[in-house]
């Protein structure tokens, strides 16, 4: 597995000066330069321009520079060289823009799915929400722009904190996801209770679907607490078999992303209302090593009694997930244990590992991979 290194997170120097942008005269907080956009587009022929959703009714998905660029060459230069030279160099290539990174296809699919809301429901602000997080000074924020223009994303909100935590930025934006290459930032969201992976790139990327969103997610410790998982840690299969079959009939506790799978599904279900459940968008996966007949008969109950649907389960039992995602091609897929990420993504599946529960005191890797 390829590691990442670590991104630039200290404190940068330097002075910004503050942009303030009049009111309308109306009072509200438009801007007169984004009225004046509108009113030339309309008059040039142009396609209105989406506006972002409200963050309280948005999915919101927060997603740092790290994961969905690669800034390799630009990492050498602050490690090499240190914070003032990397500023520099920033400033000197602002012009180029970065190649897309692990996140990216996921990123796409999500402003693919928005497009299809926005044809089917015209004024609902139920969509993705996509915010940029990132470590960097502001003056690195002229490069990251031109690069979202240049490979044509609609990502409007960014949060760029200059070495500073962004976790209580991400509370404040009501955050579905987040997903990083920072696995100390990661754990921390975990710990305020905001769905969290730590994303890796791939020397190997298996190409995935531009029309349908395919989202992969493992059962315990992931959309599952870890309860079951800690039974096997200390007792083995056999008394882990035992304690499913005993508590078949108790649904297991809540995992750090079953929300993630929640607002997914909300997604699903207004395409649904509108007969296009065979031609959704949107599409899930559960990828467990869990036995079908040993053990999965509690999972399904779980999900059911949550009134969730996966349109897909895989149960492994035991076997290696690699082959699996490889024929799925999710844009992402979500594990605890660090072995089953490093599977999937020498098949070329874009992996992220979800630092919860107790396999991480049996991940001796967790940390090989830090950036941001």
């Amino acid at each position: 597995m390829v590691t990442m290194s670590l991104d630039p997170v200290q404190l940068m120097s330097g002075q910004v000066s503050e942009l303030k942008v009049a009111s309308s005269s109306n009072g509200n907080s438009r801007g007169l330069w984004e009225e004046k956009e509108e009113f030339d587009r309309e008059h040039l022929g142009l396609p209105a321009k989406p506006k972002p959703p409200k963050p309280e009714n948005a999915v919101t998905i927060a997603v740092s520079s790290r994961v969905l660029f690669r800034t390799e060459r630009e990492q050498k230069v602050f490690e090499q060289k240190g914070v003032e030279e990397y500023l520099r160099y920033q400033i000197e290539h602002e012009n180029e823009p970065f190649a897309p990174g692990p996140a990216f296809p996921f990123v796409k699919a999500l402003e693919t799915v928005n497009a299809r809301l926005r044809d089917l429901y015209p004024q609902s602000e139920e969509l993705f929400d996509i915010v940029l997080v990132t470590y960097n000074h502001a003056h690195v924020g002229i490069r990251l722009i031109n690069t979202i223009n240049h490979h044509n994303l609609f990502i409007e909100r960014f949060c760029m904190t200059g070495g500073s935590s962004p976790i209580g930025y991400l509370k404040a934006w009501q955050t579905n996801l987040y997903l990083s290459a920072d696995a100390d930032k990661v754990r921390e969201a975990l710990a305020e209770g905001i769905a969290a992976a730590t994303m890796f790139m791939s020397e190997k990327i298996t190409e995935v679907s531009e029309y349908q969103l395919r989202v992969a997610f493992d059962g315990d410790a992931v959309l599952f607490s870890d309860e079951s998982e800690r039974i096997f840690k200390a007792h083995g299969l056999d008394k882990f078999f035992e304690h499913e079959r005993e508590n078949e009939d108790t649904l297991l506790d809540h995992g750090p992303l079953k929300g993630f799978l929640e607002v997914l599904g909300k997604l699903q279900k207004k395409f649904y209302a509108k007969g296009q459940r065979l031609d959704c968008p949107i599409r899930t996966y559960l990828v467990t090593a869990r036995s079908a007949a040993s053990s999965g008969i509690r999972a399904l109950k779980t999900l059911r009694a949550w009134g969730l649907e996966i349109d897909e389960a895989l149960f492994l039992a035991g076997a290696p997930k690699g082959p699996m995602l490889e024929k799925i091609r999710p844009h992402i897929f979500f594990d605890d244990q660090m072995f089953h990420v490093e599977g999937a993504a020498e098949m070329g599946t874009i992996a992220a590992h979800v630092p919860y529960g107790i396999a991480q005191n049996h991940n001796p890797k967790q940390n090989a991979s830090v950036g941001k």
